[in-house]
């Protein structure tokens, strides 16, 4: 009579090539998503949000009063909208322009880093500078902090420039 012993499981050494495998495409996959990049993406689109709503708050502010909340003979250059422009952010909730809410809900923080520029009579351009790599690669994204001149080495323009100084800017 022979004795025979039947397995029904794996081996350890079956186990860990697994293991490994998934653990290598584990890694991949994190390679390939970034989820660093991913919440700079969001950032920047909540940036982009805001930059548009404030930016359309002061046009509706002009076509109705025929002014900017700031007085005309004032000239804007790369202001921060909280620091600086708070009683200008005020003055368009209480128009009713934005939000009763608009300073919280974007948050003191994000406010501040976005920059107005107006020549105090008939232009206004409101910028931030991108985080994530796509926006600093969108075709926006080429204009100084005061949404003036372009900057000719923004990643938009240029394969592979550092574009340190490039801002996406509504205007």
């Amino acid at each position: 009579m022979k004795n025979t012993v039947r397995s029904y499981g794996f081996t350890l050494i079956e186990l860990l090539i697994v293991i490994a495998l998934l653990g290598a495409l584990a890694v991949g996959l994190l390679a390939t998503i970034d989820p660093f990049e991913q919440l700079k993406k969001g950032r920047d689109t909540s940036m982009r949000n805001t930059v548009s709503e404030f930016y359309n708050a002061n046009l509706r502010y002009f076509s109705t009063k025929s002014q900017f909340p700031w007085p005309t003979a004032t000239t804007l250059s790369a202001a921060p909208v909280f620091s600086q422009l708070g009683a200008y952010v005020t003055a368009l909730v209480n128009n009713g322009e934005l939000k009763n809410r608009f300073i919280d809900l974007a948050g003191t923080g994000n406010l501040e880093k976005i920059l107005v520029t107006s020549n105090g009579i008939d232009q206004v351009a409101v910028c931030f500078q991108p985080e994530s790599k796509g926006f600093q690669a969108d075709p926006a994204t080429i204009y100084d902090n005061a949404g003036g001149t372009t900057v000719a080495n923004c990643k938009s323009g240029t394969a592979g420039a550092a574009g340190t100084s490039c801002f996406f800017c509504v205007q």
